[in-house]
């Protein structure tokens, strides 16, 4: 990927919706089960909200029953970056988009193989791509 994508916080207001600002820039959560993509299992390519950088596949999908949509890898290990959290006082791993930095969610420890990982990520900062193929590993 290429540096990261910098806006100005006003720059970022007048492209995306209150929502997506408040969970992709503020580092906000969207409420479980809200999402159109939480138990949405057609083909395509999920890409980031804010520059369009392509994030997840469906064939990486799982329904991981938290209410966001989950996957167990991103397309390419370099499509998002980690961060600790320790916010609400939890010790969790914060997922943003490596391109932009926008928040995308959490990745935790208990997805289904092959990688053993979840990521949960808010629905709101992805965009599917209807029947787009998936990367190539």
């Amino acid at each position: 990927m290429s540096d990261p994508l910098e806006r100005t916080e006003a720059e970022w207001q007048v492209l995306l919706t209150d929502e997506q600002y408040r969970v992709c820039r503020q580092g906000g959560t969207e409420p479980p089960f809200s999402s159109a993509y939480h138990d949405d299992h057609s083909p395509g390519l999920y890409r980031c909200v804010c520059c369009r950088a392509p994030l997840f596949h469906s064939e990486h999908k799982f329904d991981s029953g938290s209410g966001w949509p989950s996957y167990w890898q991103p397309v390419d290990s370099a499509a998002v970056t980690e961060h600790t959290d320790q916010s609400l006082g939890m010790h969790r791993t914060e997922v943003r988009c490596a391109n932009c930095a926008a928040h995308l969610g959490h990745v935790f420890p208990d997805g289904p193989p092959p990688t053993g990982r979840r990521f949960c990520i808010n629905g709101v900062c992805l965009e599917r791509e209807e029947n787009a193929p998936a990367p190539s590993a």
